[in-house]
């Protein structure tokens, strides 16, 4: 049985292979999920929730450069490298963008960027606000940068590029807590449901009739209300909605396989209904748990921006592509629609990506094809 299971599984990766959309599609996901781990590698704000505000230079296009002037704090914070890594630094420094600045009798003045409707306010800055300089050059050379906003600026004046990196973080984290809660129940409620039937199967079925009958995102709704709003609510609340499909699917394969000679033949050599269950019929039913996981993880990512939109998700200043959208969708008639297209472009990305390798593992796991 072991080298039939790996035959028919190199069989099934032969068979994905040459799905040219699933293996682009999976290939999109793995890059996005190396970046969603490192993302503060690879944000230009690599603050904590990419939150560095700059009001004077707010909803600025793509591509956008200003000088900017960074203060150093006099209060050091000392972080781990890890910490830094995997959430960022605190915002310390403060960060002034200016638009230019003069150097006389050794004393240091900026005129601080506007948008050009009224003439920047020049004021000038003790060099004591650098005490490990001496020299005016020296700040010019150390604490001074051209800095380019790739995707421009949000209607704070953040950088939009790092909260579009940070917030594909808070989709997947969700995505990937939800499916295993959704799985969690799913295949424990099923796989006892399709086994053992009778009362215990008409109990799970009325339960999973319930939850079916009442609409996703009200249900959602309704249980972060009652939980909080937060980002680890939002986790709870999806991956209780997502579980009636799995478990419907989980009990049918069950209710076929459980009939079968080895199931008879394990039965027969006296062991006992969980090992069963466990060892002998799961194994042989994952293909279409594996398939239904990848739509519902494409599934936890909408319900996510649904409610970030809502402002029931994840709360400001954590970043959500969702909440990214409410802040701008007015910006579509006032004319900086990218405000709001990007991080749409973004969501559909991803979930139509999800969608391709879950129709690209349907088609290899299928053994009809």
């Amino acid at each position: 049985m072991s080298r039939n299971s790996n035959s028919l599984a190199q069989l099934a990766l032969q068979k994905f292979k040459k799905n040219f959309w699933g293996v682009l599609s999976f290939g999109f996901i793995a890059i996005c999920a190396f970046v969603v781990i490192f993302a503060y590698l690879f944000t230009p704000d690599d603050t904590k929730n990419a939150n560095q505000m700059h009001l004077s230079i707010h909803s600025k296009k793509p591509g956008f450069s200003v000088q900017m002037l960074t203060i150093p704090s006099k209060e050091q914070i000392e972080e781990s490298f890890l910490s830094t890594l995997f959430f960022g630094k605190e915002n310390t420094a403060t960060e002034i963008p200016i638009s230019n600045y003069r150097i006389e009798n050794n004393t240091f003045f900026i005129t601080e960027y506007t948008d050009g409707v009224i003439e920047g306010i020049e004021k000038e800055i003790p060099l004591t606000s650098f005490p490990e300089l001496k020299t005016v050059s020296e700040i010019l050379t150390q604490y001074i940068q051209q800095k380019t906003f790739r995707l421009g600026t949000d209607k704070y004046g953040r950088d939009v590029l790092s909260r579009m990196l940070i917030g594909m973080r808070i989709s997947f984290t969700i995505g990937f807590v939800a499916v295993f809660i959704s799985l969690l129940i799913g295949i424990s409620l099923g796989a006892l449901a399709g086994y053992f039937e009778g009362k215990v199967d008409a109990v799970i079925m009325w339960i999973i009739n319930v939850t079916w009958s009442i609409p996703t995102l009200l249900l959602v709704i309704a249980i972060t209300l009652t939980l909080g709003k937060g980002f680890w609510q939002v986790f709870v609340a999806v991956g209780l909605t997502m579980w009636v499909e799995v478990a419907r699917i989980v009990r049918g394969q069950v209710l076929s396989v459980k009939r079968m000679q080895y199931v008879t033949a394990a039965r027969a050599l006296g062991y006992h209904d969980f090992r069963i269950i466990i060892k002998h019929i799961l194994p042989n039913i994952m293909a279409p748990v594996i398939v239904i996981s990848a739509a519902n993880f494409a599934a936890a990512i909408l319900i996510e921006s649904g409610l970030s939109f809502l402002g029931i998700g994840a709360q400001p200043p954590m970043p959500s592509w969702g909440a990214m959208i409410k802040d701008h969708y007015s910006y579509i008639i006032l004319g900086k629609p990218y405000l709001a297209i990007i991080p749409g472009v973004a969501i559909m990305s991803l979930v139509m990506a999800f969608m391709l390798v879950g129709n690209a593992l349907r088609d290899a796991l299928d053994v009809k094809n």
